[in-house]
């Protein structure tokens, strides 16, 4: 291994807009003082419960992907696992999330800057079996 990461930072108009609706997206700490970088309006962060930071960076010329035109390529994007999909699905679009497309079982959506982000229904649990039903 040569290195561990550090975090994940998208390119935006207004870093401290994205970041409040990546934590309504993932819960997490917005704006946690950490000395490896500063914190103000070109540059926000969220400590995301699982421990992945993802940082918002302003770009003064920025322009948005325009999924799935490759000529303006998405880049990159998150797939975030949810319990009930209809549900988030109202909440990101609440929070300034834009349809993009329907595909089978997940849902993508743009966030207010662009990026796109797919939504999917979380995995059954494993049914373990009881000690009784054990051979």
């Amino acid at each position: 291994m040569l290195g561990s990461l550090q975090c994940v930072v998208l390119d935006c108009h207004y870093p401290p807009a994205l970041a409040r609706f990546y934590a309504v997206l993932l819960g997490g700490e917005l704006d946690r003082p950490d000395p490896r970088w500063s914190l103000d309006d070109s540059w926000s962060t969220l400590h995301t419960p699982t421990g992945l930071v993802l940082a918002f960076q302003r770009v003064e010329d920025f322009h948005p992907p325009q999924w799935p035109d490759p000529a303006h390529p998405q880049q990159f994007h998150l797939d975030v696992e949810v319990a009930d999909l209809a549900a988030a699905e109202r909440e990101v679009t609440e929070h300034g999330a834009a349809f993009l497309r329907r595909e089978q079982g997940w849902v993508i959506y743009a966030d207010p800057a662009g990026h796109p982000f797919c939504l999917l229904p979380a995995a059954a649990p494993q049914a373990t079996p009881q000690a009784s039903e054990q051979p």
